[in-house]
């Protein structure tokens, strides 16, 4: 039999172990929910960037959808010019050898040919200038919205570096 003195040794040696199992408890209950709390930020923060990810990536679409839109209608404006200035070739072009047809000598059909020369060449290098100056505008714009893209892209992740 055990006395009395070992009984309250055993109680105390019991509640002892008992309160440790607690305050084990207790802390193990507090450091999961701690790493719970963690794990939890960091999801958020992983989801946040996801979506920040895809936000700039449609973008980014959207930019280069616009820019070949632009592209495209700027081409098909490009086109229109060119093909109305070669149709005002083409009808200068018939008119002078309508011209010609009815020339009373070889000198008159010398001087139209040459004006038809010439203003064939002053016209060539007017259209080429002008179409110069369409085809550098319509890149420009084109370009604009990648343009605006990258500053951003520079900007965004400037700040998140």
């Amino acid at each position: 039999m055990m006395t009395d003195e070992a009984v309250t040794t055993a109680t105390k040696g019991i509640e002892a172990t008992v309160s440790n199992l607690k305050d084990g408890m207790t802390k193990a209950a507090a450091g999961f929910t701690e790493t719970q709390a963690k794990v939890k930020e960091g999801m958020e923060k992983a989801m946040k960037t996801a979506e920040d990810l895809v936000s700039f990536s449609q973008g980014n679409l959207e930019a280069m959808l616009k820019s070949g839109q632009i592209w495209a209608a700027g081409m098909q404006d490009l086109s229109k010019q060119v093909a109305a200035t070669a149709q005002a070739s083409f009808d200068e072009t018939m008119a002078t050898f309508k011209a010609m047809s009815s020339v009373k000598s070889l000198k008159d059909a010398m001087d139209l040919q040459a004006n038809l020369a010439r203003a064939t060449m002053e016209k060539t290098l007017a259209e080429s200038g002008k179409l110069t100056d369409a085809s550098f505008k319509l890149t420009e714009q084109a370009i604009a919205p990648i343009t605006a893209r990258v500053t951003l892209a520079v900007e965004k992740f400037a700040k998140s570096a």
